[in-house]
């Protein structure tokens, strides 16, 4: 590359707060993502970014974020096969995305990605149109970021208020906030400053694209579901997973690691009946410690994953095995 040539980034437009536009500057809240910019009204809105890189944008469909399910990421990881075959310059590929599920989209392309290219997520808390969005900025700098040597090797990013954080780490924790994004555990990875972009830590778990996982030919997941710990609850919701087909069980448990005890007999049925549960917790950092479960064979920890993305793990666990040492060890790996 000469010295003025700029990279190339793919940028793949979802759509989300990042591309919607309001009535007004003021109005913050009421939009609609459905109807919102394409990659390239979202490009001539923000300009700057081809000031960063030499920029392919990629149409994709404009959702919101909590529409976006398996379909929309087995199509997300082809494209981006698909781009880094078709083009062995392209520096790194930037996909927008609604804030509400942009943690579960990254960790599960973090999972399943076969690229080597750094590969950035983006959002924003505020529309495209509202007075002081975040959302310009935050293209720019995940541009930055996707240009990054240094963002090489570290599975995919999430970048938002000029913070990078790891997938498998980051969750949305404010709904309204700019800093919503954070990674309560183990904190940022580096920052895009106005000058530099700068890495701090690497993450050690495995990630894209060293995984053991292949989605090509699925045509669905396993079905996961998430049970709540919360005073009182008395198993309804286990045994409705069970009838309705779940092959895993996620327990969102009390802190550190535990179901009420009408949960924990509905969740050991479950078990007898060949269900896979994993043992989380509702605290939203810290590790499950679910040692007396394994001890008596029963659940199997997250660790320190949350919820919701313990059982993206799980359900791509369940599409290689159902033996329990080999889930247990996917969790200790990821």
């Amino acid at each position: 590359m000469s010295g003025t040539e700029k990279p190339k980034v793919a940028i793949i437009g979802t759509g989300g707060t990042l591309a919607s536009i309001a009535a007004s500057p003021l109005e913050m809240l009421e939009y609609d993502p459905d109807r919102g910019l394409d990659i390239d009204g979202l490009l001539s809105r923000f300009p700057e970014a081809y000031e960063i890189a030499d920029i392919v944008p990629v149409r994709f469909r404009t959702l919101s974020g909590y529409k976006i399910y398996f379909d929309e990421w087995k199509e997300l990881a082809a494209r981006c096969d698909a781009l880094v075959s078709d083009d062995p310059g392209l520096a790194g590929i930037v996909i927008t995305h609604g804030t509400s599920s942009l943690e579960e989209t990254a960790y599960f392309l973090n999972l399943v990605l076969k690229v080597d290219v750094p590969v950035v997520l983006v959002g924003a808390q505020r529309p495209a149109s509202a007075l002081s969005s975040d959302g310009g900025l935050n293209l720019v700098n995940a541009v930055r970021v996707a240009t990054s040597v240094e963002a090489r090797g570290m599975g995919v990013l999430v970048l938002l208020n000029d913070e990078i954080n790891a997938a498998r780490d980051v969750a949305k924790l404010s709904t309204m906030r700019v800093q919503a994004f954070q990674s309560p555990d183990f904190g940022l990875l580096g920052h895009a400053d106005g000058d530099h972009v700068s890495f701090y830590r690497r993450p050690v778990r495995r990630s894209a694209p060293d995984t053991e996982f292949d989605i090509r030919g699925l045509t669905a997941l396993p079905r996961v579901d998430i049970q709540y710990a919360y005073a009182g609850s008395d198993g309804a919701a286990v045994r409705a997973f069970v009838a309705a087909g779940a092959r895993g069980i996620v327990s969102a448990g009390f802190a550190p690691g535990f179901p009420g005890p009408a949960d924990a007999e509905a969740l050991a049925e479950a078990m007898r009946q060949g269900v896979v549960v994993v043992q989380s917790t509702r605290a939203g950092s810290g590790r499950a410690y679910p040692e007396r479960w394994s001890r008596e064979g029963l659940f199997l920890s997250a660790d320190n994953l949350t919820p919701q993305k313990a059982r993206l793990l799980l359900a791509l666990a369940l599409t290689i095995t159902r033996n329990p040492g080999e889930i247990a060890r996917i969790f200790a790996t990821y």
